[in-house]
């Protein structure tokens, strides 16, 4: 396995290497512009028989490229053709392929021979150019449209069905009834259905309805996108870097750093018809333009933003959502005018829910027309108002009103009208509540998302209201300033997202250092130290089930130890949950935070710089591996030992050589040593989590250097490891490695055991990379048997995850495609039959395939990716 530096979306570029250096370097220069990777044969002096090497890098190539000019090139001793026709005609025939040919009066016969075959080749595109100018700009257009178009349409994505989403990803059930929206879902279903637009802006002032509108429009719409609906809240998403990080999540991909996350996601959505919603967009509004490039890569995506303010991007259409409709002012209102209005019912709907049997009456009417027209139907602030029916008459409320939101509306003018309305009736809601209740509110604030009683508990130690924190917190329900609601089993409360904006507003008006943020990143931080030991062992899939509920607050701990300059406090949380960023890949959330932390400026611990250089570094070694990041993590190995973290250094030590091995002129035995001293380093430290993962790339070196005995004693010590210490992440990594190499030397029986077990544990830790490889190595077993159907269907259902979790590395690992395709030379009617019967399978299907005889407990964790 020869594998190119990156990871990402290789080019393979074909053409004599003397005449047509300068076009060669036109096309490498067109391809890194849309940041693919160019993959340039060029023979020098490798131990390597050039036939075998060109082979090796275009069986892990996307795309061919071939520059053709007068010569057809030299023909090796004992070939029949030059190795620019052999390159041609070794190309898979699914490969999308390239062809250009320069202009000139003189061609050899043999290569004009292969431009005439490849003229009537229908599955390549040929072009004529004059010179390297022109080629580079067809080369670059060319590609784009190849990308645009997803050139992969062998494996067309699976289906998603309502079903087939990801707990994160589904649209969230309305807890109570949307009242006068008909007419807009009407309009934005046309919108949606036009297939015109590919961003949709429901744009609006908080408190006007505009995260109701979208959710309902989402759940009417769906029959629109038979690909899915998604929904991304964004209301805990502050720092514009964190919006690629909580797209993916939502869509179940994994950052590992192998590759570009937005490439990533582009790959994920492909061309798929999918509808993604993305809520709360205004406080990171300088993103936009990230739209654009994803809408460019994945043509078929449609995008339903809620903001307060326009997003300003190519693609846009800007939908103003309205405020409900009130009666007319200056003339009595019956109670027919009231039950005509959407304001009117709101409010008594809403009201009915604090006072049961509350209702619109020929005696009520006016009050309540009269509330709705002060709060100029804002859909939030009549909710707000409706919940005091509980203590006062509708009478009472609009009087209350009339004296009090001229004086608030007064204190906030440089907000919009509508705005300045919907503060004020939070800030009248607010001022008839207890001092107690107040502080509380203000110190919700500094949650992000959904949060427990016993983290309010832990904010609220030595606070005014701690000791009566479930009363007060009953009365911020009462009030619907506070929600309730049941998630992953448990009940967690949640503040809407112009409510926690006001509540963080005055919590800042106190100035000085925040102690309820303080004492919200401690109480994170606590809750990281205590799961953390369980990330490594027996009890690791519950310990990855547990933070994945806490995502949003644990973005915010890490925001408020920075935000406080708690600064050695941020590096060693990351730290502390290194194996949680890897399990689940969030890599580029951590990567933010500590280049903020360095950012600053200020005094931190040798052990702080070592992790905030070492997170950053993370992607560099597989997208952009390069000197400078083999020194920066040289000098994170430094810092970590000065600071006496001896685990810290060797796991970055053995980072350093697995950066080392990406390098195409690599030092085996430098990275052989360095491993080691890391490997002794873990084991002496007991660290069997590190030791086992360190391992792995010993085998993986051996298979590289071609010392199949050294790969498979690596291997075999990887795996022994992770079975000692019970650890189902380390033992997924080194089990599909050690099965890959066990299939490839006929131990046939042996690698389906491995497979099928490492594909259970990927299914108990909801690990979608380690299922995928699971899934692809049972297919390669199936394929061995001459099982054609199940081949088929296996490797079509393997590849639509690969579509749809932007998951890379397919090259180096896909054990499946050679028996595959010597299975399709004998059957193809009956691998074609599971293919296609594969591309329509949920993962469901595809592991009951795999796993025929799982027992109930595998198939109930059988996660919907």
């Amino acid at each position: 396995m020869i594998r190119t530096p990156d990871q990402r979306i290789r080019v393979f570029v074909s053409s004599t290497l003397r005449e047509l250096a300068a076009e060669r370097e036109a096309v490498r220069s067109a391809i890194e512009r849309l940041r693919l990777a160019p993959v340039m044969f060029e023979l020098g002096a490798r131990p390597h028989p050039p036939r075998d090497l060109y082979r090796s890098y275009l069986a892990q190539s996307d795309v061919f490229i071939g520059i053709y000019g007068s010569s057809y090139g030299w023909i090796a001793p004992d070939e029949a053709v030059s190795g620019l026709e052999d390159e041609y005609n070794l190309a898979p025939r699914a490969m999308p392929k390239l062809i250009y040919v320069k202009d000139g009066d003189t061609r050899d016969e043999r290569l004009a021979q292969l431009i005439a075959r490849i003229q009537a080749d229908d599955t390549a595109a040929y072009l004529h150019f004059a010179d390297s100018a022109e080629l580079e700009e067809h080369v670059a257009g060319d590609l784009a449209m190849l990308l645009a178009e997803r050139f992969d349409q062998s494996r067309p994505p699976e289906p998603e069905t309502a079903s087939g989403i990801s707990l994160a990803a589904r649209v969230p059930e309305p807890y109570t009834e949307t009242i006068g929206r008909e007419g807009e879902l009407a309009e934005i279903r046309a919108l949606l259905g036009g297939g015109l637009h590919r961003v949709i802006s429901l744009i609006g002032p908080g408190g006007i309805g505009k995260s109701r509108l979208a959710i309902e429009a989402a759940h009417a719409n769906s029959d629109l996108f038979p690909d899915g609906v998604y929904f991304v809240p964004l209301e805990g998403v502050l720092e514009p870097g964190l919006l690629l990080p909580t797209i993916a999540y939502i869509l179940g991909i994994r950052d590992t750093g192998a590759a570009a996350l937005e490439e990533r996601i582009a790959q994920a959505i492909g061309d798929r018809h999918a509808l993604i919603v993305l809520d709360n967009f205004e406080q990171i509004i300088d993103e936009a333009p990230v739209l654009v490039r994803l809408y460019t890569l994945a043509p078929r995506a449609c995008f339903l933003v809620t903001s307060r303010s326009v997003l300003r991007i190519r693609g846009e259409r800007v939908f103003e959502v309205e405020v409900l409709d009130t009666p007319a002012p200056g003339v009595p209102v019956t109670l027919a005018q009231a039950q005509a209005s959407a304001a009117c019912r709101l409010f008594a709907e809403r009201a009915a829910a604090a006072l049961p049997g509350f209702q619109l009456s020929s005696h009520n009417a006016a009050d309540v027309a009269e509330i709705c027209r002060q709060l100029d139907g804002l859909p939030l602030a009549i909710e707000l108002a409706a919940a005091k029916i509980r203590l006062l008459s509708p009478h009472d409320v609009a009087e209350r009103l009339g004296r009090t939101l001229p004086l608030l509306s007064t204190s906030v003018r440089d907000l919009p009208e509508r705005h300045r309305t919907m503060r004020a009736t939070i800030d009248w809601s607010v001022g008839l509540l207890t001092g107690e209740q107040r502080a509380m509110l203000e110190d919700l604030g500094v949650f992000a998302a959904r949060f427990t009683l016993e983290a309010v508990e832990a904010v609220g130690a030595g606070r005014s209201w701690g000791d009566q924190a479930i009363e007060t917190l009953a009365a911020l329900i009462d009030a619907s300033l506070v929600q309730r609601m049941d998630a992953g089993g448990r009940t967690v409360f949640s503040l809407l997202a112009i409510v926690r904006e006001y509540a963080l507003e005055r919590l800042d008006a106190h100035g000085g250092p925040s102690d309820s943020r303080i004492a919200h990143a401690d109480y994170y931080l606590g809750l990281v130290r205590r799961i953390a030991p369980r990330l490594r062992g027996t009890e690791q899939v519950e310990a990855v089930a547990e933070l994945g509920l806490e995502v949003p607050n644990l973005r915010a701990a890490a925001r408020h130890l920075v935000q406080e300059d708690r600064l050695d406090d941020a590096g060693d949380f990351a730290w502390t949950l290194l194996a949680y960023w890897w399990i689940s890949g969030y890599f580029a959330d951590v990567s933010l935070w500590m280049e903020e932390l360095v950012g600053k400026g200020l005094p931190i611990s040798p052990r702080t710089r070592a992790v905030a250089t070492f997170f950053p570094l993370w992607a560099g070694m597989w997208q952009r591996p390069s000197d400078q990041v083999v020194d920066g993590l040289g000098d994170a190995v430094r810092w970590f030992s000065e600071s006496g973290d001896e685990q810290a250094a060797a796991m970055t030590l053995a980072a350093r050589a697995s950066t080392r091995m990406q390098f195409p002129d690599m030092n085996p035995e430098v990275v052989r040593s360095e491993l080691g001293t890391a490997i002794a380093t873990l084991h002496r430290l007991g660290d069997r989590w590190a030791e086992s993962l360190a391992e792995v790339p010993l085998g993986q070196l051996g298979v590289l250097v071609g010392d199949i005995p050294e790969a498979l004693h690596h291997f075999d010590r990887a795996v022994e490891i992770a079975d000692a210490a019970d650890d189902a992440f380390t033992r997924v990594v080194a089990g599909n490695n050690r099965a890959r190499l066990r299939f490839l030397l006929g131990e046939r029986e042996d690698a389906e055991a491995e497979f099928l077990h490492t594909l259970t544990l990927s299914i108990r830790l909801h690990f979608v990379d380690g299922a995928t490889y699971g899934l692809e190595g049972m297919c390669a077993i199936a394929a061995s048997r001459g099982e054609a159907w199940r081949a088929g269907a296996l490797a079509a259902a393997a590849a639509t995850i690969r579509e749809t979790t932007g998951i890379y590395d397919i090259a180096g690992f896909a054990v499946h495609l050679e028996p595959l395709e010597a299975l399709r030379a004998s059957d193809p009617a009956g691998v074609a039959a599971g293919e296609r019967e594969g591309r329509d399978m949920g993962l469901a299907e595809a592991i009951a395939i795999a796993l025929p005889d799982a027992d109930a407990d595998v198939r109930e964790r059988v996660p919907t990716w």
